[in-house]
């Protein structure tokens, strides 16, 4: 139950009706008016633009229209309690308490799938994250990325969508090359007692050590006397290892992907040829030169013969590279071939994660799919930025046994899965976030997901009281009560919930959820601590009894709360 779609198609229909009889006029415009949430400091429910909307329309100031409005609104609604114009055009709606009433029951109906918008046209997605090179464990600026887009798929999926969730695995090029030599340089320390060569182009982390006791003792008959003779071996060999290492990173923070596509295999059944074929069909591309990167330093560039994409067609700043200067395929037209793939799978939708540093490729890469597809809104990019550890007020370093970095393994092994998901989630990903060890581990406001939880805790232990189980429904034999002005300011955020999830999905913004679970749970303890000061506010009396109203709230709270904490796929303890 969507109030705010509800009440905008109920005004919608008044003024269409209003209309029909020549008392307004409303042309195309309906489409523009809007029901939202009014100012914390207005005592309202609802509030909407419908008098500034059609004011131009009808030739009326929006506070005469607005008359006009209210007095069908009055006569049409027996749910409106209070209602008035408010400058500069909006007007605000306040329910009476049989409206609530019937909120909450329809609500407890619904129970765990209130907020699933039942009308929406449901679409199939892909989701493609992490794909971090499979080159050793995974760390700590892939973990935001990797939970957005779980997170995400669970949303879309609770919406009723089709998601599958994919990870690309760079299995080819050089960097494949420099990691399979240093697994083999690993070999031969391990078997040989040969010094590991301190090569900055090497992978020199300890878990190439783990990866290379692993080979030897799987791959008895191998012979590790020569690196040429058995490099086409050990690369795939090499590659396995990390990738279990990755997926149980993944496991760890609760993640599993439905498919990992290798690079290698769309090299070799020469999907790279055929995407160019086709982008040459439809005259992307062209031979020509470009300038040098802005990495690079101009007096050592040769401007050079090279085939182009025309990615300027579609905004990018240039066009870009599709081969190396010996011929081999950049890393870009791989991409390219691997979203053709994509596309050839007939999803509706693809959603692409980036790391920070990968924000600059995101319109070349839309401009291929647009070249490949003539949709410029078959693929949507996501940058997930970066995450600033903080302990004690200053920069956390954990331990690099892995390498030159921070962990997965490491973060989790410090705050735990719930820790991670819940505060990675917790700040839009287009902007950078502060993970303070301190505050995660507080018992206090301070940690949202202590929190959360908390509330959640804190509603099983009256259910627990009276004898009841508050993950088992509850039953209502008669309608026999009625909700205070308190129990009205829950539900009120109650309703706001399918409007965030609506927001949530649309947008691609899962953060939207624990920032409502919060101000959810933030509203419910401050009702808890009322109780201290007034005995009529608890909601268990003297004889660890409950009122029929306050178990239907705490129902309520307590399946939003669920619902929330499972799309994050967070913990809800009973007690803490």
């Amino acid at each position: 139950m969507n109030i705010f779609e509800i009440y905008k198609k109920k005004i919608i229909k008044f003024i269409t009706d209003e209309t029909s009889k020549g008392n307004l006029e409303s042309g195309d415009v309906l489409k523009n008016i809007n029901v939202d949430t009014p100012p914390e400091n207005l005592n309202y429910d609802l509030s909407t633009n419908v008098a500034m909307v059609l004011s131009k329309l009808n030739k009326k100031a929006p506070n005469i229209l607005a008359e006009q409005i209210i007095k069908i609104l009055k006569e049409k609604d027996s749910s409106i309690d209070q209602i008035d114009f408010a400058k500069p055009g909006f007007i605000n709606i306040k329910f009476n308490s049989v409206f609530w009433k019937e909120f909450a029951e329809d609500l407890l109906n619904q129970n765990l799938s209130y907020g699933i918008n039942q009308k929406l046209i449901k679409k199939s997605f892909l989701i493609e994250f992490v794909s971090a090179n499979p080159t050793g464990p995974l760390h700590v600026g892939h973990c935001r990325g990797a939970i957005l887009g779980d997170t995400l798929a669970n949303l879309l999926k609770f919406q009723g969508h089709d998601v599958t969730k994919e990870y690309y695995v760079n299995d080819y090029g050089n960097q494949i090359i420099s990691f399979s030599k240093s697994v083999y340089l690993r070999i031969r320390e391990i078997q040989y007692k040969e010094p590991f060569p301190q090569d900055e182009n090497l992978y020199p982390g300890d878990y190439i050590s783990e990866i290379a006791k692993k080979i030897i003792d799987e791959n008895k008959s191998l012979n590790f006397e020569n690196f040429e003779n058995i490099k086409e071996i050990i690369g795939p060999l090499a590659i396995e290892k990390s990738l279990e290492m990755i997926k149980q990173n993944l496991l760890n923070l609760g993640i599993n992907h439905d498919n990992f596509v290798k690079e290698t295999l769309l090299v070799e059944k020469k999907e790279v040829d055929k995407s160019v074929e086709l982008l040459k069909k439809k005259k992307f591309i062209y031979t020509g030169k470009i300038d040098a990167p802005e990495f690079e330093n101009e007096k050592n560039w040769q401007k050079r013969d090279q085939l182009l994409f025309k990615s300027t067609d579609f905004g990018d700043d240039k066009d870009r590279a599709l081969q190396k200067a010996d011929q081999t395929w950049t890393y870009f037209a791989s991409d390219i071939a691997y979203h053709l793939n994509k596309v050839n799978r007939n999803f509706d939708i693809l959603i692409n994660i980036l790391g920070a540093d990968h924000a600059g490729y995101i319109k070349r890469i839309t401009a291929a799919v647009e070249a490949l597809t003539d949709d410029k809104n078959k693929l949507v990019c996501k940058v997930s930025q970066l995450v600033k550890l903080i302990k004690d007020n200053k920069p956390f370093k954990m331990s690099k046994r892995k390498g030159t970095y921070i962990t997965v393994e490491d973060l989790i092994h410090e705050v735990g899965k719930d820790a991670t998901r819940f505060i990675m989630l917790n700040r839009s990903s287009d902007v950078e976030l502060d993970f303070d060890f301190s505050k995660v581990k507080e018992k206090s406001k301070d940690n949202p997901l202590y929190y959360v939880q908390y509330c959640y805790a804190r509603i099983a232990s009256v259910f627990r009281n009276s004898d009841l189980d508050v993950e088992q429904d509850i039953n209502i034999s008669d309608n026999v009560y009625s909700f205070s002005n308190e129990d009205i300011n829950i539900l009120k955020i109650l309703s706001i919930w399918p409007k965030c999830l609506n927001t949530s999905s649309n947008k691609l913004e899962p953060h939207r959820i624990p920032t409502y679970l919060y101000e959810l749970s933030s509203a419910f303890h401050s009702y808890w601590n009322m109780g201290k000061q007034n005995p009529d506010l608890k909601f268990l009396d003297r004889d660890d009894k409950i009122k029929k109203e306050k178990l239907i709230l705490l129902k309520l709270v307590s399946n939003v709360i669920k619902i929330g904490m499972t799309i994050i796929d967070v913990d809800t303890p009973k007690k803490m």
